[in-house]
């Protein structure tokens, strides 16, 4: 959600002059359009013609789309740092093939390592490059190594930004959570689904800072353990109790859990939810079914009015549009009741920023007042709605991000992960297609998420003669002796179970796994944990 470009607030840099009030929830109330400009490159860089058109993305006067609340320089920054990112690992390949082609010259590994450096930023395994003169050299294992160490180097860059964006990264999440608690949620947990297409759904669909959500994991067709998230519950309730953070238990605010599901709006029977079988319907009402297990698991165990709220997202992640489904007033959501964001985008467009938080008002209002199986009751209470229409306007930027830089639609509209992330993952760097998520307590629990994952880099990687690579990530307590030890120790476990799980493709060298730890502090170095000889 986003809280600058406050009137009169001078600007200091691009970052703190990108983000927009967040406006529902602040003394003002007042949102602030953009300034109108060209936002399709003359060059067509970014566009992709081959595309089905975006709906949303016309207009009658035929001029390019630019709504009245999109905020124009967040978009520019969030596709500086995709296409830095994605660029990184897309060159990968490019390298390797220059570098195939010099194996057989007499100082190959001085040139290969040269070109590495040059091009990639790091050096090569010295091992795999002196094995060369031997046999071919093993590509698929350089290949692995490469993503892996690309993903620590992508990791390490963001992690060592300027102290000025770490200034405005700290005040954006402190107005985030200033936001939450006017709107009358202590905290707020999302569990979407593992699918790589949902990777940036916090930064880029959402638009809300990492810092201010209590808890975001990934569950295969956003399947969230319920018995986890409450104990995620009473340790977050605790905390308020003994510390008072961030309100005390008397504070009058709830949890918010929010599920997010997915699909394809281009090809919804082949490109949707993997574990569901790309049956949107199945998506949307599993998810709908935790949410209800969850709510009902804390009111029935916990006494003196605890209680949570619910909120169900959808998410086109050909579009990246979303679609919220509204909650009556006694919490309840139906998969009839929703506003429909690319629709609201639509009708919205050719408005002014006045006339069009009204109509975005109005919708939220027409939803609650659905007739039929979308039928509640009533209308949710004042923090929800404002919620609900922040998230709103936040994701009509993302829309318009993927109408001027994309084309309307991604041409990668199906799976394109670089790698499969487990455990905690990385919060440095969250993007589209960059990887699938497994958040594994122990790799038996999270069994599902991995073999979903082990099933689309089958067709991606292993098809195609390339391992599949895995990071696995976690984070320790420094404050908590012996804490690093044992989440070390956990890395190792979980890879060992892993290539158990998975032995016959660990027996041929196709499975790339790569552990590293870090301090939960922000900004904490990325530690790398080396494997147990064999």
């Amino acid at each position: 959600m986003n809280t600058r470009n406050r009137p009169g607030q001078p600007t200091r840099q691009q970052l703190a002059a990108s983000r927009q009030p967040y406006g529902l929830g602040t003394p003002t109330g007042v949102l602030q359009g953009s300034v109108s400009q060209q936002k399709f490159l003359s060059q067509g860089l970014f566009m992709n013609l081959d595309v089905m058109p975006n709906p949303a993305c016309s207009t009658d006067s035929g001029r390019p789309c630019h709504h009245p609340l999109t905020n124009d320089l967040e978009n520019q920054r969030l596709l500086a740092h995709e296409l830095v990112v994605k660029n990184s690992f897309d060159k990968i390949v490019q390298v390797l093939k220059r570098i195939a082609g010099l194996q057989h010259e007499a100082d190959f590994e001085q040139k290969a390592q040269a070109i590495a450096l040059e091009q990639l930023g790091f050096d090569l395994p010295a091992e795999i490059l002196a094995d060369a003169w031997v046999a071919d050299l093993d590509m698929p294992a350089l290949y692995g190594e490469c993503v892996m160490r690309m993903v620590r180097l992508m990791a390490e860059q963001t992690r060592l930004k300027n102290p000025q964006q770490d200034q405005d990264e700290q005040q954006y999440t402190d107005e985030a959570v200033v936001f939450f608690l006017d709107s009358g949620y202590h905290a707020v947990d999302i569990s979407p689904c593992s699918d790589g297409r949902l990777k940036g759904l916090l930064r880029y669909i959402l638009r809300l800072p990492e810092g201010a959500v209590r808890s975001r994991k990934a569950y295969a067709g956003a399947m969230f353990d319920v018995d986890a998230n409450v104990k995620r519950w009473v340790d977050t309730e605790l905390m308020r109790f003994r510390e008072g953070r961030p309100v005390t238990a008397d504070a009058g605010t709830r949890y918010l859990k929010v599920a997010v599901y997915h699909w394809s709006s281009s090809d919804p029977t082949h490109q949707g939810c993997a574990a569901h079988g790309s049956n949107v319907v199945a998506a949307a009402e599993a998810a709908l079914k935790r949410l209800t297990e969850f709510r009902k698991a804390i009111e029935n165990s916990f006494c003196c009015g605890a209680s949570v709220d619910n909120l169900l997202i959808g998410v086109d992640t050909d579009t990246d549009a979303i679609k919220i489904h509204v909650p009556d007033a006694d919490g309840e959501m139906s998969l009839y009741r929703f506003v429909d964001n690319i629709e609201l985008y639509r009708a919205t467009v050719n408005d002014d920023a006045s006339s069009a938080r009204l109509k975005l008002h109005r919708a939220i209002t027409d939803a609650s007042a659905a007739t039929g199986w979308g039928a509640g009751n009533g209308e949710p209470h004042e923090g929800m709605r404002r919620l609900i229409a922040s998230l709103l306007i936040n994701n009509l930027s993302q829309i318009e991000y993927v109408c001027s830089y994309w084309g309307g639609r991604y041409a990668d509209i199906g799976h394109a992960e670089r790698f499969i992330s487990v455990g905690d993952g990385f919060e440095e760097f969250q993007l589209r297609n960059l990887a699938y998520f497994a958040h594994l307590h122990t790799v038996e629990e999270g069994a599902p998420d991995m073999d979903v994952g082990i099933h689309i880099f089958t067709k991606l990687n292993v098809k195609h003669g390339l391992p599949i690579p895995i990071a696995i990530h976690y984070r320790y307590d420094e404050r908590v002796p012996g804490c690093r030890e044992r989440t070390a120790e956990r890395c190792l476990r979980i890879k060992a179970a892993i290539e158990a799980r998975y032995a016959d493709l660990a027996k041929k060298d196709l499975l790339v796994c790569s552990m590293t730890v870090q301090d939960k502090r922000p900004g904490s170095q990325i530690e790398l944990i080396a494997p147990v000889a064999a």
